[in-house]
């Protein structure tokens, strides 16, 4: 057996044995990066080694450290308070604001299962409180998360990048970031209008929305002694003891201001420097992070442990591989046989289907770690736009985290308000699921791939 075809043979192995096990994938990675180096291509281990991604490494930590610290001293809370404050008393912008919020704090450097998690108990709770229909509500905050994804400082924009900046394919970060957000933005619009959004035009709402987020805020920034539910909706939602039973303070100590307002700045800093002047973004935001730490040391404390190890240990692992998987020949096999299709359309929408498919069970990040440098070859010889098919495959790979067997389909099933049937909920979920994998890759390719635009 040749060497590319045992390699693509120990590829699909990994990503059968991370759906159906606990297993991490990059872990497995590494196995499969030793096994085939060491053993079948006689690699030393220096050579495994030397495909180690180091910035991209440095990128992922220094992002989510920064995120950590962010919400470790409440700046997150701040940013949905604000934005939640907006809504007033118009229901129909709640499902909006929680979208936009959710893409912010991914575009920020979040993960998307963390800025899910975040959001998706108050969206849900608002659903159940205010006759929201709770699979729009939860899916505007997954979409709302894929959105802000691709941004240059979010994990998914920097894996992406990170990737083809190892090519000579002439690419544009700024073109995925929007690809993914104005997809994003579209799917949400529909789902709005067909999940009876516009009857909740006419709804309007007391103050229960700012005192939710009053709460939240509160609580974020160390109010833990003595914390009860906060009357009641939904779960996941508790605010600070009051007697009176007359909503929260709406002033915070000076102290705990200086460092959100410090955090703000820092991540505008963050855009301006890594975007406008091209610096490391990993370089960059670790010095933001500990600029932070000094300014608020109690604000750190436990944010190394929030940095998302597993992502790390992921990408990490995915690119070593793939990096032996180039010593073996397999990027150029597949390349070779993707181009005898004589099709290249044809070829772009198959992968673009792979990465929906294999991604509505397995991690988003590590189909695209495999799958974009499988493509390189055939997108360097000219015949399709390579932006376009990139941009393409990433709407296609994310926008499947709405089902329920992925990190984000299943936090929202598991915020499910009260007296909403999960059994029902769980299936209008995975049917809305089949329909994003089914209809998503064609859209993607039919918007950004057939008319050669990108």
């Amino acid at each position: 057996m040749s060497a590319p075809v045992l390699s693509i043979i120990i590829l699909a192995a990994m990503f059968l044995l991370a759906t159906v096990l606990p297993l991490n994938m990059g872990a497995l990675a590494f196995v499969g990066a030793f096994l085939l180096g060491a053993l079948v291509l006689g690699m030393s281990t220096n050579e495994i080694l030397a495909n180690f991604p180091g910035g991209l490494f440095l990128t992922i930590v220094g992002v989510t450290y920064l995120f950590a610290i962010a919400q470790n001293n409440g700046t997150i809370d701040l940013l949905v308070r604000g934005a939640v404050r907006l809504v007033g008393s118009r229901v129909a912008l709640i499902p909006w604001v929680m979208f936009a919020i959710t893409a912010l704090i991914t575009a920020v450097g979040a993960l998307s299962p963390a800025a899910v998690a975040i959001i998706a108990p108050i969206a849900l709770s608002f659903a159940g409180k205010y006759k929201i229909s709770p699979l729009l509500m939860g899916m505007m905050v997954i979409h709302g998360a894929q959105a802000g994804g691709f941004s240059p400082i979010a994990v998914y924009g920097v894996t992406v990048n990170g990737i083809l900046a190892k090519t000579d394919l002439a690419f544009s970060p700024t073109a995925l970031f929007l690809t993914s957000l104005i997809f994003n933005t579209l799917i949400a619009l529909v789902l709005f209008v067909v999940l009876g959004g516009r009857a909740l035009l006419s709804s309007r709402v007391g103050h229960f929305v700012e005192q939710a987020a009053e709460a939240r805020m509160a609580v974020s920034v160390g109010a833990k002694a003595g914390d009860v539910a906060f009357k009641g909706f939904g779960s996941g939602m508790y605010g600070p003891r009051d007697p009176a039973g007359d909503g929260v303070a709406a002033t915070k100590e000076r102290s705990d201001r200086i460092p959100q307002l410090v955090t703000i700045a820092g991540l505008i800093v963050l855009a301006v420097v890594a975007l406008g002047f091209k610096m490391d973004v990993g370089f960059v935001s670790i010095t933001i992070a500990i600029v932070l730490a000094l300014v608020s040391p109690a604000a750190q404390k436990g944010a190394i442990n929030k940095i998302s190890w597993s992502t790390v240990l992921l990408i990490c692992g995915m690119l070593t591989f793939v990096g032996v998987l180039e010593e073996a020949g397999t990027i150029e096999f597949v390349s070779n046989g993707v181009a005898g299709l004589g099709m290249p359309l044809l070829a772009a929408l198959l992968i673009c289907f792979i990465g929906a498919v294999v991604s509505a069970f397995a991690s988003s990040t590590a189909i695209l770690a495999a799958l974009i440098p499988l493509a390189v070859p055939f997108l360097s010889t000219g015949e399709i736009g390579a932006v376009g098919v990139i941009c393409a495959l990433a709407v296609a790979a994310t926008i499947v985290d709405v089902s329920p067997f992925s990190t984000n389909g299943a936090l929202v099933l598991a915020n499910a308000p009260e007296g909403v049937d999960k059994d029902k909920f769980y299936k209008q979920i995975l049917g809305y699921s089949g329909i994003v994998i089914v209809a998503g890759p064609i859209l993607a390719w039919l918007a950004l791939v057939v008319p050669g635009w990108l």
